[in-house]
């Protein structure tokens, strides 16, 4: 169990596209953020938590997670996810 590989894709102030590489049973710790995020789930399977709701993601899906948001996940199968930030995580940088 690690944390997922992140890859800055493309940024300006107002946007942020990020690539999170997950080996199977990586984790995204339990966290939020002022930043509204869109996930996209380009591989692999994945077992979400946002705000307290539990659902499992795969191939194709997408969702947003609102701004302030306790969220963060579990994989189940190795993947790849797309993250979308407004604004930019400049802690990312």
């Amino acid at each position: 169990m690690g944390d997922p590989i992140r890859t800055v894709l493309a940024h300006a102030p107002e946007l942020m596209v990020v690539r999170f590489t997950f080996a199977a049973d990586d984790r995204g710790a339990l966290h939020s953020h002022p930043h509204v995020q869109s996930t996209y789930v380009s591989s692999g399977r994945y077992r979400f938590t946002v705000d307290g709701r539990e659902f499992e993601v795969g191939p194709g899906d997408a969702f947003v997670i609102p701004s302030g948001a306790v969220h963060g996940c579990i994989c189940l199968e190795a993947g790849e996810l797309i993250d979308s930030f407004t604004p930019r995580r400049d802690d990312f940088l």
